[in-house]
C-alpha cells in the first residue's frame, strides 16, 4: 500500500525507531537515579556517593581528619570528594547514553539534547 508513496515507508520506520529511542531514553533516565558512584579525596579519607544523575546520596568522613586547626582542609576534602563523584556520575550517565545510541544502530558519541 505504500509502494506508491515513495519514501513515506522509510519516514514511518524513521518515527518509530524516533519513539523507541525515546523510551528507551526515558526508561534510562529513571534507571541512572538507581546507579550510584563513589568519588574519594584525600586518600579515601573522605567518600561521596552520588546517584549516576549526580545527586548526592551520602558522605563517608574518616574521623581521624577531624582536628581543629585542619578545618580548611576537611572542607577542601569534602568538596573535592563530591566533585570527584559527580564528574563519575557525569561519565556514567554518558556511557549508558552512548550504550542506549549504539544498540539503535546511532553513533555512539552522538549529541542528543537529553
Amino acid at each position: 500500500m505504500l509502494k506508491g508513496l515513495g519514501g513515506l515507508g522509510d519516514m514511518a520506520k524513521m518515527m518509530k525507531s524516533a519513539q523507541e529511542l525515546q523510551t528507551k531514553m526515558a526508561q534510562m533516565q529513571e534507571e541512572l537515579h538507581n546507579v550510584m558512584v563513589t568519588g574519594e579525596a584525600g586518600a579515601g579519607l573522605v567518600k561521596a556517593t552520588a546517584s549516576a544523575k549526580g545527586d548526592l546520596k551520602g558522605l563517608d568522613i574518616d574521623p581521624s581528619i577531624f582536628n581543629g586547626d585542619d578545618k580548611e582542609v576537611v572542607e577542601d576534602l569534602i568538596l573535592a570528594a563530591i566533585k570527584d563523584a559527580q564528574a563519575k556520575a557525569a561519565e556514567k550517565a554518558q556511557d549508558e547514553m552512548a550504550k542506549l545510541t549504539e544498540s539503535m544502530g546511532l553513533p555512539k558519541d552522538i549529541k542528543l539534547p537529553f
